[in-house]
């Protein structure tokens, strides 16, 4: 199989698709590899890198395209992506189909199919090439939300873990899993007054027997939300529905209950967010106020330490990819629960009920 590997063009996106290591494994396993010139320069990868791996450097993105039967990419197709697939050709990649009509209806248009990174589901329920990004997005809120707390950057000049004799900041997490409980990790050992809430009993007593107390753990409602926000001064949204559009917890009115200069970090972002007043940002210009509340809602969050993430997206990706090229797409779907649950659009029908639901699109199960 010929696989096109392209230049991230998402403002900021610095990761890349295959490093030459991974690109190198296609190769060994009879596949070629045609890789756009500079793809990898954000991630450290030189265009020698991926020739010294046995690589096609191209200069072309449209080359690039009109030759290879799979693309992989990271991030969603632009729409001046649009235009480049050919009918039939496979896309690999996040996509996040529930925020985004508008690509989805252009792939179902090209009659592209497209597998989606984060709805890959394993037999026990587990999202594998979503877990790694969801830990750094986690990490990273902490560290950035952090940030964003300081009087000069805007924030109410907050130190999280306090020192003795004051009172530490206060961090609210929306969401136990993976996002949620890696903010939870890196709060915790910053010495955070750490609150975390989820809709799961079964999760909130993993969490608190984690944490051996160190954490508060509440049920997800609007009475706890409400009360916990009015004396955050730090909350992460970290709450995820694989492939469907993220349930609005935080409203506009909330807002205005807040501290000034509090801090919202809304991971979930990519699925339109867990806040109302969320609309996507970008690493530039990555916060905006809305009634005195700091809102940090960048959409490719793991793309700001794009070395550490794109080793570890590779690291999980590369797996199913080879079952796709070694196999081809039908064997592959038909051998693979999990890749028929990252089937997002297929011969220019939308597969995932969830996307479906979330963008009005008539869904039609995947039949092999």
């Amino acid at each position: 199989m010929k696989i096109g590997l392209i230049k991230e063009i998402k403002k900021h996106e610095y990761r890349v698709g295959l490093t030459p290591m991974s690109a190198k494994e296609y190769i060994q396993s009879g596949h070629t590899v045609l890789v756009e010139s500079q793809a990898g320069i954000g991630s450290g990868f030189s265009d020698e890198d991926y020739s010294r791996a046995g690589c096609q450097i191209e200069l072309s993105k449209k080359a690039i395209f009109d030759q290879s039967e799979m693309i992989i990419k990271v991030k969603e197709p632009l729409p001046e992506e649009f235009e480049l697939f050919q009918e039939g050709q496979i896309l690999y990649t996040y996509l996040h189909l529930a925020a985004d009509r508008p690509q989805a209806e252009a792939l179902l248009r090209k009659k592209v199919s497209a597998i989606a990174y984060e709805t890959v589901v394993e037999s026990d329920r587990s999202l594998p090439l979503l877990v790694p990004m969801s830990q750094i997005a986690g990490r990273l809120a902490i560290q950035e939300g952090a940030k964003y707390l300081e009087k000069p950057m805007g924030g109410r000049g907050v130190l999280l873990g306090g020192v003795p004799g004051i009172r530490k900041g206060k961090v609210l997490i929306l969401g136990g899993g993976i996002s949620g409980l890696n903010a939870c990790q890196m709060a915790v050992g910053l010495n955070a007054d750490v609150t975390i809430v989820d809709i799961s009993s079964k999760r909130l007593a993993e969490l608190d027997s984690m944490f051996g107390g160190r954490v508060k753990t509440l049920y997800s409602n609007f009475y706890n939300i409400e009360t916990e926000l009015v004396d955050a001064d730090l909350v992460i949204g970290a709450v995820l529905i694989p492939g469907a559009a993220t349930p609005k917890l935080i409203k506009k009115e909330h807002l205005t209950k807040m501290k000034p200069g509090s801090v919202i970090v809304d991971v979930a972002v990519d699925q339109g967010g867990c806040c109302e007043t969320t609309r996507a940002t970008y690493h530039d210009q990555p916060t905006y106020v809305v009634d005195g509340v700091i809102h940090y809602c960048v959409a490719n969050m793991p793309g700001a330490v794009s070395l550490s993430s794109t080793f570890a997206l590779t690291s999980v990706t590369n797996r199913y990819g080879l079952q796709i090229a070694n196999q081809g797409l039908e064997a592959a779907l038909k051998n693979s629960q999990p890749l028929r649950e990252g089937l997002n659009c297929y011969q220019g029908r939308l597969m995932n009920q969830a996307v479906a639901e979330a963008i009005d699109i008539p869904f039609e199960p995947y039949l092999n």
